[in-house]
């Protein structure tokens, strides 16, 4: 089974929750800037985010629209913020419009609460990779 770990982090924090979930899932966990568009098939692909000023960032909006049917199996959300969950909202609705299955659950970390949740993150890429509905 094929597994990717993609992430959009401004100050760090998502990053770190995509690196815990990426350990769990044994897979390494990259950037979207490093990797503007999905190289190659994927069964399940992690892709996570935070909203900035309550917003999706449209750099990773972009690169959900880009993601093709054919290029993955499922998508496993997480995002982290102060209290918003709306980057899943809004990459779940890009996703089901593609027909893409999307896990029904996903990671949330509060901004705050990155170190508390750095195990339970990597708990989920372990748990969600093995079955991702």
């Amino acid at each position: 089974m094929s597994v990717a770990v993609r992430y959009l982090s401004k100050f760090g924090r998502t990053r770190r929750i995509a690196e815990a979930i990426a350990e769990g899932a044994g897979v390494q966990a990259f950037s979207i800037d490093d990797e503007p568009v999905l190289q190659e098939y994927v069964d399940v692909l992690f892709l996570g985010g935070a909203p900035y000023a309550n917003v999706m960032d449209p750099k990773l909006r972009a690169y959900a629209e880009s993601i093709l049917p054919e290029k993955v199996g499922a998508v496993v959300l997480f995002t982290t913020s102060n209290w918003s969950r709306r980057t899943v909202v809004g990459l779940r609705r890009i996703f089901t419009a593609k027909n893409i299955p999307v896990a029904n659950e996903y990671f949330y970390s509060h901004m705050t609460k990155i170190n508390q949740n750095l195990e339970h993150a990597k708990d989920f890429g372990k748990r969600l990779v093995e079955d991702p509905r």
